[in-house]
């Protein structure tokens, strides 16, 4: 599947295709909204291997144009909005909603590039602001995607407990098995009473490079890409 992507700037990296396949491992279906989706890639993925009706959502100009040029040049039926999710309202709820957001906090150094900033910092989408409106656009027990800083695992599982959601399924992502967890990627149900289950650890790296799980994963997505300018 071919994506363009910008020359300069922010571009999707392997965090969104991980999280691509965590959402895959729960067969979605129905309608599905993509939360700052940038260039498209986790939705669009996912409306090609799944029955998904398909809405994405990017408040930067420039990302919202490659996200159509991907679905129009991958043929993938997908609505693409430029619009601030917070500001964003449906005529109907979603099945599932799914996100890479911004997921750095205010205690690293930030880029000064704007486009960058808006990309990677969560103060764009602070995460008590993203969990309430989720809600507000989720069915009754319906799914929500999305992947973090793992560092702040704890807030994030508090404040998604403090609106009534449920973490069914969390995974942590470390670099390497002797090294920390980087990233969390966490399923979350609305008015849900399961248990949470803590799922094996993902470790895309091994002695000989990526680890053979990594190498799947990317095989499965097959993903091609191009920097490119869209006029």
């Amino acid at each position: 599947m071919l994506f363009y992507q910008p020359q300069k700037g922010y571009r999707f990296n392997s965090d969104s295709i991980f999280l691509y396949d965590f959402v895959s491992s729960f067969a979605p279906a129905g309608r599905m909204l993509d939360v700052g989706c940038g260039v498209g890639v986790i939705g669009l993925l996912l409306a090609r291997d799944f029955d998904l009706q398909t809405i994405l959502v990017e408040k930067q100009k420039m990302m919202a144009d490659f996200a159509r040029k991907n679905a129009e040049i991958n043929r993938i039926e997908a609505q693409v909005l430029l619009c601030d999710f917070l500001d964003y309202e449906s005529d109907g709820n979603f099945d599932l909603i799914v996100s890479n957001p911004p997921f750095y906090h205010d205690g690293v150094i930030k880029s000064e590039d704007p486009h960058i900033h808006a990309c990677r910092y969560n103060s764009h989408l602070p995460p008590e602001l993203f969990f309430a409106k989720a809600k507000r656009l989720l069915k009754p027990r319906g799914d929500l995607f999305f992947c973090y800083d793992a560092s702040q695992v704890a807030e994030l599982v508090g404040l998604l407990e403090g609106i009534s959601f449920t973490v069914e399924h969390i995974r942590f992502v470390h670099p390497r098995a002797s090294r920390p967890a980087k990233l969390v990627m966490i399923h979350a149900r609305r008015d849900s009473r399961a248990k949470t289950v803590v799922m094996p650890p993902m470790i895309p790296f091994d002695d000989d490079g990526y680890s053979k799980e990594a190498k799947e994963i990317f095989k499965k997505a097959r993903t091609h890409t191009i920097k490119c300018q869209i006029d």
